[in-house]
């Protein structure tokens, strides 16, 4: 009987249905408002040619958290890199639109995880098998 006491201090978020204390302020939980602030956002970047300076302004938000999504490649840029201050692949360097890595390092890894390892010999490219261990 006495388990039946520990449900009546929650209640559930209006989206995803999770279960929040009480004493929590908001009708949804934190996860649920990060996505509707990340559509806001995105909402936002559709209608307008802005920066991630603009975006951080305009939601009131840290720039390392507008830098973080696109880090992620959640949103990028259209057509004009240039606007980007300091996004550049964490392989190469080459200078890129979103995420962390150049499509070319990023095949290359992908390619790496599979199993097989590129080899560059006179600008032609060749597979080796990994060694088995």
């Amino acid at each position: 009987m006495g388990n039946l006491h520990l449900f009546e201090n929650i209640k559930y978020c209006n989206i995803c249905h999770r279960p929040m204390p009480m004493d929590f302020e908001e009708e949804i939980c934190p996860g649920c408002e990060e996505n509707e602030l990340f559509n806001r956002v995105k909402d936002f970047i559709r209608s307008r040619d802005v920066t991630e300076y603009q975006v951080a302004e305009e939601f009131n938000l840290p720039l390392r958290k507008v830098k973080g999504w696109i880090k992620e490649g959640r949103i990028e840029y259209k057509e004009r890199p240039e606007k980007i201050q300091s996004l550049h692949c964490v392989s190469c360097g080459e200078p890129i639109q979103f995420g962390s890595y150049c499509q070319k390092c990023y095949k290359l890894q992908n390619t790496a995880k599979g199993g097989l390892v590129a080899m560059k010999e006179d600008d032609k490219m060749r597979f080796l098998e990994k060694a088995k261990r």
